[in-house]
C-alpha cells in the first residue's frame, strides 16, 4: 500500500467515526465544543486549549426532532437537535449554535430549552458584515463567545494564543485548498468518496494535527504525474454532500468532483484571516467580513455568487455543474433561477438534484447522473 492510500484511508476513517475522534481527545484530557453550521469563529475555542468539533448532522431517521420541528425543515437542523435529544453530542463540554439562517435561528432557541446538559453559546452573526459597525457587532458577538470560551475551559484566551491560533487555521485553509486543486487533477487516486473524507475529516481533527497530515498528503500527490481523465469533470454545489452512497455513484460512472461550491466543503476556506491585526479578535472579524458567494450572506449584487459559480466551473477544467439542493431550503432554492440563468447563459451543463440527510434510496439520482453524464 503506497503512502498516500495510508493517509487517505486515516482520514476515511476519522470521517467515518468522528464518535471514536471524540473519545480519543477526552481520554487526553481535552474538552470538546461543538461547532453547529455556519461560520463559527473556530479558532477561538482552539486558543482556549479545546477541540472544536462540526455539527452537520449525519444520516440517519430523525424522530424525537420532529416534536420540535415541522416536516419542512431542513434535515441538517433537525439532525442536530435529534444528535441533542438521543445522548449522542452527550460527551461535548459545550455547544455554539449560529442564527445566520430562518431555520437555524429557531433550531438555537430549541436546542437551548431541549437539550440543557449540554452548555449553550449562541452566537449572532450580521448580515450587513462588511460596514465598520457590522465589523464592530461581530467582534462584540465574538468577545461575549471568548468569556464564555474561557468559563468552560477555565484558561483565559490570551492575544498571542489567539493570533497563534489564526495562524494555525489560515495554514490548514491554505492545505485544503491545495488539497482540493490536486484532487482535481487526479481524480483517478482520489476519488469523490475519498475527496469527501479528507474534506470532512477537518471538521474531527485538531487543524494543527490536520494541516500536517494534509501538507504530508498533498506532497505525496505532487509526485504524481498528471494522467488524461477517462470520464467527466463537475463542480459540486449545495450546503453538504458527504453521503458515501451518493458519492460513489460519482465514482462508479466516472464523474470525477475537480472544484466544489459546497458550504461544507469549500466555502468554509476559501479566505484566509489576517494576520497582520494588533486585535486578533477584529482579524476574525474581518475574516467574516470577507466571506462571500453564499446564499446565506447577504449581498446587494445577487448575480455576483452565480458569476463566482462559472468563473469557478471555468477555472477547473469542469465540463459541467451537479447542485445538489438541500429539500426545503429556502435560500437556495430562491437563489436557483439566477444560478440556472448564469449557467445556461455561459454554455454550461448542469443538473439538479435533491438531498437531504435522512436519504437512503439514490437510485432517482443515479439514473439522473448517469444520463448527466452520457449526455456531456
Amino acid at each position: 500500500m503506497s503512502r498516500i492510500d495510508e493517509i487517505l484511508n486515516q482520514f476515511q476513517e476519522i470521517a467515518a467515526s468522528p464518535k471514536k475522534q471524540s473519545v480519543k481527545y477526552i481520554e487526553q484530557g481535552k474538552k470538546i465544543i461543538g461547532c453547529f453550521p455556519y461560520y463559527v469563529p473556530e479558532e477561538l475555542v482552539y486558543a482556549a486549549d479545546m477541540v472544536p468539533f462540526g455539527v452537520w448532522g449525519r444520516q440517519g431517521t430523525i424522530n424525537a426532532a420532529k416534536e420540535y420541528f415541522a416536516s419542512f425543515y431542513c434535515t441538517i437542523a433537525q439532525m442536530n437537535l435529534e444528535m441533542g435529544l438521543t445522548g449522542v453530542l452527550d460527551g461535548l463540554s459545550g455547544v455554539i449554535v449560529t442564527s445566520i439562517c430562518d431555520t437555524l435561528r429557531p433550531l438555537s432557541q430549541n436546542f437551548r430549552v431541549a437539550v440543557p446538559q449540554i452548555p449553550f453559546m449562541f452566537l449572532s452573526h450580521p448580515q450587513n458584515r462588511k460596514p465598520e459597525y457590522g465589523i464592530t457587532f461581530t467582534m462584540a458577538q465574538y468577545g461575549n463567545l471568548k468569556s464564555k470560551l474561557e468559563e468552560i475551559s477555565g484558561q483565559k484566551i490570551t492575544d498571542e494564543k489567539l493570533q497563534n491560533a489564526i495562524k494555525i487555521y489560515n495554514k490548514s485553509r491554505n492545505e485544503r485548498r491545495k488539497f482540493v486543486k490536486l484532487a482535481g487533477e487526479h481524480p483517478d487516486v482520489v476519488t469523490a468518496v475519498k475527496r469527501s473524507a479528507v474534506l470532512k475529516s477537518s471538521y474531527f481533527m485538531l487543524k494543527c494535527e490536520y494541516a500536517k497530515l494534509l501538507n504530508e498528503l498533498n506532497t505525496e500527490l505532487e509526485k504524481l504525474p498528471i494522467i488524461k481523465w477517462n470520464g467527466i469533470k463537475v463542480l459540486s454545489s449545495g450546503i453538504i454532500m458527504d453521503s458515501v452512497s451518493l458519492l460513489k455513484i460519482f465514482d462508479d460512472n466516472k464523474i470525477a468532483i475537480v472544484a466544489d461550491d459546497v458550504a461544507h466543503e469549500s466555502r468554509g476556506f476559501d479566505v484566509d484571516a489576517p494576520e497582520n491585526e494588533a486585535d486578533p479578535l477584529r482579524a476574525l472579524a474581518l475574516h467574516f467580513a470577507s466571506q462571500d458567494n453564499d446564499p446565506l450572506l447577504y449581498d446587494p449584487e445577487i448575480i455576483k455568487r452565480p458569476i463566482h459559480v462559472v468563473k469557478k466551473i471555468k477555472d477547473s477544467g469542469a465540463q459541467g455543474a451537479v447542485i445538489m439542493m438541500m429539500t426545503f431550503c429556502d435560500p437556495e432554492e430562491l437563489e436557483y433561477p439566477s444560478l440556472k440563468k448564469a449557467l445556461d447563459e455561459a454554455g454550461i451543463p448542469h443538473i439538479s438534484l435533491g438531498f437531504d440527510q435522512q436519504m437512503v434510496d439514490f437510485g432517482q439520482a443515479k439514473t439522473s447522473l448517469q444520463a448527466f453524464a452520457e449526455s456531456i
